[in-house]
């Protein structure tokens, strides 16, 4: 007889979000969520400085950032196509002990997306959050309850799920 797998212990991608910082508001920003939007489809939200840093002109309160969450088959396309410019190499440090994993890119166009010379060229940060099913007892609202230890995915199971899903080689430094 075959072990039946727990359909509890799966790992998916729960979400994916790609996040640009110009650090100033105005032309460039505008710029970098168009290129946002035709990387995922989806109208980007701003993020804000939360310190005033003279030495970078930028205010308290200014928009500095923009960024998209991507979920389902969308986000799992993305990723490969950005796992694509990495060449399917990862550096064993981008995975963090909670179990999610993250990498950048220097430069859109190699995303496919065409160059427009009004645009430029930005670079952005992949992020990807892994989770079991049930890990949204634990953020809730009503009823909220802790997950144990062994349900929380670890940084060891986070790069064998990269491994094995996306064929990702991570190497050691």
């Amino acid at each position: 007889m075959a072990v039946k797998e727990n359909p509890m212990r799966q790992i998916k991608v729960e979400k994916l979000v790609v996040q640009c910082c110009i650090g100033g508001e105005g032309d460039q920003l505008t710029k970098v969520s168009k290129v946002l939007q035709q990387l995922t489809e989806q109208p980007p939200s701003y993020g804000k400085s939360r310190l005033t840093v003279r030495g970078f002109g930028i205010r308290r309160g200014q928009q500095i950032a923009a960024k998209v969450t991507v979920r389902g088959e969308k986000a799992l396309n993305i990723i490969e196509k950005a796992l694509r410019v990495k060449s399917y190499t990862l550096p064993e440090n981008c995975f963090s002990n909670e179990g999610n994993f993250g990498f950048g890119i220097t430069e859109h166009i190699d995303l496919g997306i065409k160059y427009d010379p009004s645009i430029g060229i930005f670079g952005m940060d992949f992020t990807i959050v892994l989770a079991r099913p049930g890990k949204r007892v634990g953020t809730r609202k009503h009823n909220q309850t802790a997950i144990g230890c062994t349900h929380k995915i670890s940084k060891q199971e986070a790069i064998d799920f990269a491994t094995q899903k996306f064929e990702v080689s991570v190497t050691k430094k």
